[in-house]
């Protein structure tokens, strides 16, 4: 699996961290500007860019942050490297939605507005880039060890499919009114059984076999 690369976070970025989170959830939108925010925060609008490129940037980070604090664990953890590639995405989905559970006012704040995810919003651009990285290097594994089918040119869009797959499950968690999110952790574990009958050897790979029989037959 490869490694994700690590940010180096400062204490000045912690701090703009936090104050923008405080700030977006006291008020529901971002600061009127840098310089206003900057100023609040008693550092110069300089300083804030010397961090920050702007207040998307550091919505990237929160969200990126959420995904390398599940990751960095895994990474290191023996126990997850045994396991399959199955039970690792199941692993980090429900590590994944533990974490976000710490800051569920801030991420139900910025899903709010958001009925689908097919067109990744921009505070999710490295969140995204982060994942797809990580479960690529567990369906290649899964591959290797017989677990993924490998299916020419689709194959290669595993990474992709579970893209969709999770912002399906960030939106059922966003709705979800039950007692623990039980209703999340039962959709966690049937949409991922599901994805791993449709991407193992089983039906499909038959009716492609048979398919590709029928062609040849007829040709």
């Amino acid at each position: 699996m490869e490694q994700v690369q690590d940010t180096f976070t400062t204490a000045v970025d912690a701090r703009i961290i936090q104050a923008y989170k405080e700030f977006l959830l006291n008020n529901g939108h971002q600061p009127a500007s840098v310089f206003k925010f900057a100023k609040e925060l008693g550092i110069s609008e300089e300083e804030f860019y010397r961090h920050f490129g702007s207040f998307e940037g550091v919505e990237n980070r929160i969200w990126a942050d959420f995904i390398r604090n599940v990751i960095a664990p895994l990474e290191t953890d023996e126990g997850f490297h045994s396991f399959s590639a199955r039970e690792k995405i199941l692993t980090f989905y429900f590590a994944l939605f533990e974490e976000l559970k710490k800051s569920r006012s801030f991420v139900l704040l910025q899903l709010k507005n958001h009925r689908k995810l097919e067109f990744t919003p921009s505070f999710l651009r490295d969140f995204k880039s982060i994942y797809e990285q990580f479960i690529s290097g567990i369906i290649d594994q899964g591959k290797a060890a017989g677990e993924v089918a490998k299916r020419p040119f689709f194959d290669k869009r595993y990474a992709g499919v579970f893209w969709f797959h999770l912002g399906f499950l960030l939106l059922f968690w966003r709705d979800d009114n039950s007692s623990g999110f039980e209703k999340t952790d039962a959709a966690i574990e049937k949409s991922v059984n599901l994805a791993f009958d449709l991407i193992g050897k089983g039906a499909l790979d038959s009716a492609f076999d048979f398919a590709k029989f029928i062609y040849q037959t007829k040709a």
